[in-house]
């Protein structure tokens, strides 16, 4: 195999942690693997693995090559699937994960669409809160908000997050409507457990931030669960745009202390994430075509007015 089997077999003893566990996944016996590594090391004339009878380290050397034989072995895999798919048809299974509410709301609606336009398509929908690692779940493609996106992966942006401080008609009857951000202390907040730590933070026009504690007698880590809640009256929440649109549009609720920002510190930029070896994977491409197509220039939220 030369060089390429040579730089495969280090990298496979590295994620194995030993020679005879390489061998074991390469189908070979544990003295190839040590002829592999060996030539390795003489080609470049430095120690890659400091060698105990317990375990194999990486020395500052093989730290260094282990890096660049990763992107190495990933963009040939890369080119290899490339070449084996010019015109070729998208089809068997793509394995997608985003949030829950997210995944529910904008992403299970599309892909009926897609699959009735590729026959040879399936689709894993996998709804999680929880950060993935697409190389050992198995996953295709990842959408998720993120602030900076992972050096190792291909990420796309596909658009910027908005969001509101909503109230339903009836709570706002009967308690009241804020008009500043102190006003809040008055009221049945609800706190986004998983981020907000009760404190909402508020940017008013001229760029002054205000910091106002919250209180509320229900609160929850599901933004389904708050959306629910402030549907039928029970408080004031800060929800996302693509969530709280339609009962905007439909007067369901009403958007309150207008000329005030919701801070959330989370990320507003929603990235479609990838292995670069999978650039190239008919199926991948058809499903990225369709998510650019559903949200730009503008998602279909932000087209209800």
């Amino acid at each position: 195999m030369g060089w390429l089997g040579d730089w495969d077999c280090f990298v496979k003893v590295v994620a194995e942690g030993s020679m005879a566990a390489a061998a074991r996944r390469l189908d070979c016996s544990r003295a190839q693997v040590s002829k592999q590594i060996g030539e390795l090391e003489r080609r470049f004339g430095v120690r890659l693995f400091e060698r105990s009878t317990r375990r194999l380290v990486l020395t500052p050397a093989g730290e260094v090559f282990h890096g660049h034989a990763l992107q190495a072995l990933e963009v040939v895999e890369g080119a290899e699937v490339a070449v084996r798919n010019v015109g070729a048809e998208a089809r068997g299974l793509l394995r997608i994960s985003t949030t829950v509410i997210f995944g529910r709301e904008c992403i299970a609606p599309l892909i009926p669409r897609v699959l009735a336009r590729h026959p040879g398509l399936e689709v894993e929908l996998l709804l999680s809160d929880a950060r993935v690692d697409l190389g050992d779940g198995g996953i295709d493609l990842a959408l998720r908000l993120l602030q900076t996106p992972p050096e190792d992966l291909v990420a796309r942006p596909l658009l910027e997050l908005r969001r509101f401080i909503c109230a339903a008609p009836s709570y706002l009857a009967a308690h009241g409507r804020p008009r500043v951000p102190a006003d809040l202390l008055e009221h049945a907040c609800f706190s986004y457990m998983l981020h907000d730590g009760r404190v909402w933070h508020l940017l008013d026009r001229d760029g002054r931030e205000h910091n106002v504690p919250v209180r509320g007698r229900f609160q929850s880590d599901s933004m389904g669960c708050i959306l629910d809640a402030v549907r039928e009256g029970h408080g004031i929440a800060i929800l996302p745009h693509y969530l709280c649109a339609a009962d905007l549009a439909a007067g369901r609720l009403l958007v309150v202390l207008e000329d005030y920002a919701p801070q959330v510190y989370v990320a507003s930029t929603l990235y479609a994430c990838y292995l670069p070896s999978r650039a190239q994977a008919p199926k991948l491409k058809v499903f990225l075509d369709a998510l650019e197509a559903e949200f730009k220039p503008l998602p279909p939220w932000e087209r209800l007015g």
